[in-house]
């Protein structure tokens, strides 16, 4: 019996061992034609086994790159692309840094501060208010789904100033903003109604019945 672990290992495991077996084929025929005609074949099953990426850019241009990549770079055949060089797949991913400015509260996220960009550009005052009142109760929301705890809203008041800074500046809004015990008890709630938190209920979920 021969085991994966005694295989050449796939270089794409998504494609499988067949694919790979495929490519390895053509690889060591002599025949220069034939040889071609081989590869166009493994494309096409390539392609087949990708049916839902046929309408995107470069798919072709694509499949090459990966057949010659499967091929360890060892495959000599015309393609209708430039062959890729070994060294581009070779660099380290360039560094991507942490957005300094979710650095502080990040709990909040950055669909919340775009908000706020929003609402200190709005000229309705009306409209404006609206969009604080709504500010606010989201980063109420989020600040108690990520803490864990109560928050008296001058803190979020306090919060939504410096992100805003300075330009948004609350004490009181006409309508009170959501009670920190109503989203823990909410939060309660969904996970108690969880098929998760109740073995009985887990069964029911899943269409187990306990019989063995």
């Amino acid at each position: 019996m021969e085991y994966n672990t005694e295989r050449p290992k796939m270089i794409i495991p998504e494609y499988g061992r067949h694919i790979h077996n495929m490519i390895w084929h053509v690889v060591a025929i002599e025949d220069k034609n034939e040889r071609n005609r081989c590869a166009w074949s493994v494309i096409k099953v390539m392609g087949d086994l990708n049916p839902h990426l046929r309408d995107v850019p470069d798919f072709q241009h694509k499949l090459w790159d990966q057949l010659f990549i499967m091929s360890d770079f060892k495959l000599k055949v015309d393609s209708p692309f430039s062959q890729p060089e070994p060294e581009q797949f070779q660099r380290p991913p360039r560094r991507i840094s942490y957005p300094e400015y979710l650095l502080e509260v990040r709990y909040y996220g950055k669909i919340v501060r775009d908000m706020i960009a929003v609402a200190v550009e709005c000229l309705d005052p009306d409209k404006k208010e609206g969009l604080i009142y709504a500010i606010a109760n989201t980063m109420k929301k989020n600040y108690i789904k990520w803490n864990k705890d109560t928050v008296e809203d001058s803190v979020i008041f306090e919060d939504l100033r410096r992100l805003s800074g300075g330009k948004i500046v609350v004490n009181t809004l006409s309508d009170p903003l959501v009670v920190s015990e109503e989203i823990l008890q909410n939060g309660k709630r969904r996970n108690k109604n969880s098929p998760y938190s109740n073995p009985h209920r887990k069964k029911k979920f899943f269409g187990f019945n306990g019989s063995v």
